[in-house]
């Protein structure tokens, strides 16, 4: 066995050991140590990884070790914020948005319609159960093949999954809370904004954070079926085809990182906004 793989099980056990006693020790409910467990549990991983693939000489184009990885991605910044810009900001977040406010209307109409609510919702879990990979050559031949078209799959993909969480977050209230909203003369809208949306809020959140994770796989997705010569999902596709397995693993790592930071802004907010409910009291 390699010596650089031996230095990577020692490496592995010391880790362990040391995050072990983190975790079970006097502090282990402090900041400090619920973020040094996590951190240090990665960057073994990292260390690990290059070891064992340099150890075991796996080639570049099977698994490259992240070494190479963190290279191509100093030397490829202008491609990975052009992919960026493309995938992200114009097909996620526009399609994000616009599906999030049309769920928003939606669930508004069927609130008020006994007739929406027995119709569209059981339509919606279909359409909800739909493939990825079916929906979105539909879409792209519909919208062309620039930023428009994964924005349209975006909206297909959240749209369903906001307006279940937002028609059952507005029944969260009980008939006795509505009833004494009626006592004091409140007309259905002043009930909505002041009592019924409020206590929605955490469904709310809750498929807004679905929602967030769902927009970039789709984005991403989408652009395997066309795409301009710029955006992450092209670009993975076309440097598999190249054997650039490096080139994948960046545009990975600019993925990860931007869905981590889409979730944790909406996580952030949720924490404002919902400080009074007992999930976020912990907090």
């Amino acid at each position: 066995m390699s010596g650089l793989v031996i230095l990577a099980l020692a490496l592995w056990l010391g880790a362990w050991w040391l995050n072990v006693r983190i975790a079970n020790g006097p502090r282990a409910e402090g900041r400090g140590a619920r973020l040094a467990v996590p951190v240090i549990f990665g960057l073994t991983l990292l260390i690990m990884w290059e070891l064992i693939v340099r150890g075991l000489q796996v080639p570049g184009v099977i698994l490259p070790p992240p070494s190479a990885i963190a290279a191509r991605f100093a030397a490829s910044t202008s491609i990975l914020w052009a992919d960026f810009v493309q995938t992200v900001v114009k097909g996620a977040l526009s399609g994000y948005v616009i599906g999030c406010l049309a769920a928003f209307g939606t669930a508004i109409l069927v609130d008020r319609s006994d007739f929406l609510r027995r119709g569209l919702m059981p339509v919606g879990s279909f359409v909800a159960a739909l493939p990825i990979v079916g929906t979105a050559p539909i879409l792209v031949m519909w919208y062309g093949f620039d930023w428009q078209s994964k924005a349209a799959v975006v909206v297909v993909m959240v749209f369903f999954p906001m307006l279940v969480n937002i028609t059952a977050g507005l029944q969260e209230t009980t008939q006795m809370q509505r009833d004494q909203m009626q006592t004091w003369a409140a007309g259905y809208w002043q009930g909505l904004w002041k009592l019924r949306l409020p206590a929605a809020m955490p469904f709310i959140f809750n498929g807004l954070k679905i929602s967030s994770t769902l927009a970039l796989i789709g984005a991403i997705v989408a652009e395997f079926f066309g795409s301009p010569i710029v955006g992450m999902g092209f670009r993975i596709s076309t440097s598999v085809g190249q054997l650039a397995l490096d080139m994948v693993w960046a545009e990975i790592v600019v993925a990860a990182i931007a869905g981590s930071a889409f979730y944790g802004v909406v996580a952030f907010i949720e924490r404002k906004v919902t400080f009074w409910h007992p999930s976020q009291r912990g907090l």
